[in-house]
């Protein structure tokens, strides 16, 4: 299973739960946590735990593949880790407070998908 075939199941996967504002970043050469990472917002607390929730149970479901999931309890903050692909799922408010994608992303770049 290669981290392309992760990354586009993620963001197909995203895309059903009606996840908004979705960044791809690729860490390749960059870090070893993983080859991408994934910023996306939910509406609701409880949208993006249903986000994450479905996310993990359909990579489980069609690759076998088991994700590490953090944060599923307060649901402003959900981190997905499959191993090639992380994922964080933010409520708008905390992701702006976090701006993760300001940490990651070359200067200038946007990474929105």
């Amino acid at each position: 299973m290669t981290s392309e075939v992760i990354l586009a199941r993620v963001l197909k996967s995203l895309d059903e739960d009606k996840a908004e504002d979705v960044v791809q970043i690729d860490l390749r050469g960059i870090s070893s946590i993983g080859d991408y990472m994934i910023i996306a917002s939910g509406r609701s607390s409880r949208q993006v735990v249903s986000i994450s929730e479905k996310m993990v149970d359909r990579l489980k479901q069609e690759y076998g593949i088991s994700c590490k999931l953090e944060g599923k309890d307060g649901g402003d903050w959900v981190l997905i880790d499959t191993g090639d692909v992380v994922v964080h799922v933010f409520r708008p408010e905390v992701r702006e407070f976090y701006q993760l994608e300001k940490m990651w992303l070359p200067a200038g770049a946007s990474g929105a998908k």
